[in-house]
């Protein structure tokens, strides 16, 4: 499709493909072999790699970066700053069938700011991934998960936590990359300090 006149400073590239209605946010580029569909959100300055599915219905935020091979289905909504990984996987039906229609059944799974999905990883549906919580590649997420969380295995459990620059947090709670300090707090959270 290339660069549309109503989509200013966005760049598509000629091979993808973009239904109307969408809003696409300047700076945000939409590499190879990529489809938008019809009543799509994407936020400003993001980045779509190669194949990447999106919609119909799916918002995405601003900074968000989602890697090749990844389809966002109906009821994942991604705020701002959201990485998706190398052929990561949203579900939005828990059973499905393929004799069976189930599009009421979809269900929603908001992605919080910061979140980073590692590749490979599958996100069942109808679940809330908390702020700059870290996927690990390969895990498959069967259940909310909390801010900071740094969640891995099959299904995936606690593992340790992980600071908003992306560090992994030693028994100190200081992150190794930024030194900001964060605490544990009741039901066993983090926040920072």
């Amino acid at each position: 499709m290339g660069k549309s006149p109503n989509l200013s400073d966005v760049f598509i590239h000629e091979s993808a493909y973009v239904d109307e209605p969408v809003e696409i946010g300047a700076g945000t580029k939409i590499w190879h072999f990529s489809h938008i569909l019809g009543n799509v959100k994407i936020g400003e300055n993001c980045g779509l790699g190669q194949n990447v599915v999106v919609g119909p219905d799916v918002s995405i935020g601003n900074n968000c970066k989602i890697q090749n091979n990844v389809s966002l289905y109906k009821g994942v909504i991604l705020e701002d700053g959201v990485f998706c990984g190398p052929s990561c996987v949203f579900t939005n039906v828990n059973n499905p069938r393929a004799e069976i229609e189930r599009k009421s059944e979809f269900k929603t799974t908001l992605v919080k700011k910061g979140v980073t999905i590692g590749a490979n990883a599958t996100i069942v549906c109808g679940h809330t991934l908390g702020e700059y919580c870290f996927i690990a590649a390969g895990a498959v997420v069967t259940q909310d998960v909390q801010p900071y969380a740094l969640m891995g295995g099959v299904p995936a459990k606690r593992i340790g936590w992980m600071s908003e620059a992306g560090g992994r947090l030693g028994s100190d709670l200081i992150c190794p990359i930024d030194g900001v300090a964060y605490e544990l707090v009741e039901d066993d959270k983090l926040r920072k300090k």
